[in-house]
């Protein structure tokens, strides 16, 4: 049995000029990870799920023997001897490993890459250029790199994934990839300077919105509610919020002002807002988590 990149081609191109001439990939095609921690495992089990790959056409490698057991006991993917072996036999390699291993790793492949081989990363901060300058060789001087900024809310296929591709990379290759990111979640194309804005804001994002979930819960305990009942209510004013900003037609400023009553309780709470400078707030977090990724990405 095979399976094709092309079924999800319609929804793909639904916003953005991108032809559905996609690789295909076949039952003899193997899915490499290089790292196999939870997004990649995350994105693992979304490709099983959505029969975008066959189980036994992935194939993984990682540092920790219990995580490359623990996937192949629970996925019944195949599991390499080594990190040479997944670029030797995959067609696709994903690169999951931590962005400051990237050098020790380029040096154990050299000379490995081929001009056929797709290669997707998720390493924050690591930029196509840095990637394609590693991977080259006489035999391979333009490899084909796709990079992506994926979040953890992908652990539960609610992702937010953007997409961006280096120079060699084709259109193909980019469809491929989104295809493959679209199994646990939602994706965007952006160009690759935006990629450390977008690793500061959606990459990082989850984070912050953990933080005001923390912040409502304890300002709830410090007015005498309980804990676990606050808890409850907080997690779930969140989570329906969130459900109204994505499905609504209407933009969040506009969801914002029909619950913001003139003189009501509301607005007492988002004047405190403004008066401390919440947006600015957001701004400047958002602004140093991105330079941040760039930080990152000059030291790799």
């Amino acid at each position: 049995m095979g399976w094709t990149a092309g079924r999800g081609c319609r929804r793909l191109a639904r916003d953005d000029s991108i032809g559905c001439d996609a690789m295909i990939l076949t039952s003899e095609t193997y899915i490499g990870f290089i790292g196999a921690g939870n997004m990649a495992e995350a994105l693992i089990r979304g490709l099983i799920a959505a029969r975008t790959a066959a189980a036994n056409r992935i194939l993984i490698y990682d540092v920790h023997e219990e995580r490359r057991e623990k996937l192949r006991r629970e996925l019944e993917v195949e599991v390499a001897s080594g990190n040479r072996e997944v670029v030797e036999r995959a067609s696709v390699v994903m690169l999951a490993v931590k962005p400051q291993n990237l050098a020790t790793l380029l040096d154990e492949l050299e000379g490995l890459a081929k001009s056929n081989q797709l290669w997707i990363s998720i390493l924050a901060g690591v930029s196509t250029t840095r990637l394609e300058d590693g991977l080259s060789h006489a035999g391979c001087p333009y490899p084909r790199v796709v990079r992506v900024m994926p979040n953890t809310p992908a652990l539960l296929q609610e992702g937010a994934s953007a997409l961006t591709a280096g120079p060699h990379a084709s259109i193909a290759d980019l469809l491929l990839a989104r295809v493959f990111f679209e199994t646990v979640g939602t994706t965007e194309l952006v160009e690759p300077n935006q990629m450390d804005a977008i690793t500061g804001l959606t990459g990082t994002g989850p984070a912050y919105v953990f933080r005001l979930i923390e912040a409502l819960i304890e300002a709830g305990v410090a007015l005498g509610l309980p804990r676990e009942k606050v808890e409850t209510l907080v997690k779930q004013t969140v989570y329906g919020a969130a459900h109204m900003a994505r499905d609504s037609k209407e933009p969040p400023q506009e969801l914002r002002r029909r619950v913001t009553s003139p003189g009501g309780t509301t607005a007492a709470g988002m004047a405190v807002m403004d008066e401390r400078g919440f947006e600015q707030l957001i701004r400047d977090t958002v602004a140093t988590a991105t330079r941040r990724s760039e930080e990152l990405g000059r030291q790799c």
